[in-house]
C-alpha cells in the first residue's frame, strides 16, 4: 500500500488550462470498460476484485438534491456463481464428486425462507435477468416451461472477500405465471452454514470526486460526504493530483478510497530534452528512451 500511495508524492501531468474537475469528467465521459474497472480495482483500498466485476456503468456530471458531483459508478459484484461456470482448481468441493447421501445431506441441512427475485415481469426482462445471473439458454427454457408447482434445481458457489469460492449450496427456482402474461421468479436455498444474502450479484453506487488544490482535507471530506448522502452512494473514490501519505491515510480511514490522477490521463508524446519536470531522473537526458509520458511538461507551459 505504501508503494501505491507514493504515486501521490509525484506531481502528475495536468493541463493548466483545464480545470481538474473538467479533466476528470471528460475522462469519465470517454472512458472504456477497462479504465472504469481500474477505478474500482486499483484504487486504495480497492473496492472490488477483477474476477468479481460483472458490469460497470458511469454517470458524469450528476446532480441530486442541489448537490453536484463529478460522476457516479454503478457496478454489479458477483457474489454467487453457478457451479458449472466455476471452472477453477480452487473449488472447496466438487458437487459431482459427492457420492454419499450423507455428504449431500450435510450441504443442504438448512433451508432459507422463500424469496421473490422479481415480481410480475414481462417475458423479455425475465429472460434478461436470468441471463445476467449466469443461466444458459437451455436452463432458462427449462425454468420458463416448468410444470405448475415444480422447481428447477441447480448447485451454486459463493465467493468470499478474497475472491475464493466457498462451500456449494443448492438453489431451487420456480416461475409463477399471471393471466396478463407477466412472470414472478421465486427461489429458496439449501445450505450448510451461511445463508446466501442475495441472488447472484450485488449492486453498488460509488461516488467519483476530484480533489481540488484550493481545498484542505476537512473541506474535501465534507463535500464528499454531502455528495455521497445526496446521491445514495455507499462508497467513494477521490481522484487527486497530489496527496501526502497522511492525507491519503486520513481519507481512507474515513471510508474514501484514493486514486492518482496520472492513472486516468492518457500518455502524450514526449521529448525529455524539452521537458521541464526537473524532479524526473530523465530530465534533459539526450539518450532517453521515453517516447510517451504521463508527466511530460513542456517549458512553454511553465512560462505561460
Amino acid at each position: 500500500m505504501r508503494d501505491r500511495l507514493s504515486l501521490f508524492q509525484l506531481e502528475t501531468r495536468a493541463n493548466p488550462a483545464v480545470d481538474l474537475r473538467d479533466q476528470v469528467q471528460m475522462v469519465l465521459a470517454v472512458a472504456d470498460a477497462p479504465l472504469l474497472r481500474s477505478l474500482l480495482t486499483d484504487c486504495t483500498p480497492a473496492l472490488a476484485l477483477p474476477q468479481t466485476l460483472a458490469s460497470v456503468d458511469v454517470e458524469v456530471g450528476v446532480t441530486a438534491k442541489s448537490v453536484a458531483a463529478d460522476g457516479v459508478l454503478s457496478f454489479r459484484s458477483i457474489q454467487y456463481m453457478l457451479a458449472e461456470k466455476a471452472t477453477t482448481t480452487e473449488l472447496p468441493a466438487s458437487v459431482s464428486t459427492l457420492r454419499s447421501s450423507r455428504e449431500l445431506a450435510r450441504l443442504v441441512q438448512h433451508e432459507s425462507e422463500l424469496q421473490t427475485l422479481q415480481q410480475k415481469l414481462p417475458l423479455a426482462p425475465t429472460v434478461a435477468l436470468l441471463e445476467q445471473s449466469g443461466f444458459s439458454t437451455q436452463q432458462i427454457q427449462e425454468i420458463l416451461h416448468l410444470p405448475q408447482d415444480s422447481w428447477h434445481k441447480s448447485w451454486w458457489y459463493g465467493m468470499d472477500k478474497t475472491g475464493h469460492f466457498t462451500l456449494p449450496f443448492l438453489r431451487c427456482i420456480r416461475i409463477l405465471r399471471y393471466p396478463d402474461g407477466t412472470l414472478t421468479i421465486q427461489y429458496k436455498d439449501y445450505f450448510e452454514e451461511e445463508k446466501p444474502n442475495c441472488f447472484a450479484n450485488q449492486e453498488y453506487r460509488v461516488l467519483i470526486a476530484s480533489k481540488q488544490a484550493t481545498e484542505n482535507f476537512s473541506e474535501t471530506l465534507q463535500r464528499v460526504n454531502q455528495q455521497r448522502a445526496a446521491l445514495g452512494a455507499s462508497r467513494a473514490i477521490l481522484i487527486a493530483m497530489q496527496l501526502n501519505p497522511m492525507e491519503a491515510e486520513a481519507f481512507m480511514r474515513q471510508g474514501v478510497s484514493v486514486y492518482p490522477l496520472n492513472h486516468l490521463l492518457m500518455p502524450v508524446q514526449a521529448d525529455c530534452l524539452r521537458c521541464d519536470r526537473r524532479e524526473c531522473p530523465l530530465w534533459r537526458a539526450s539518450d532517453s528512451p521515453v517516447a510517451m509520458c504521463y508527466g511530460f511538461l513542456p517549458a512553454s507551459e511553465v512560462l505561460s
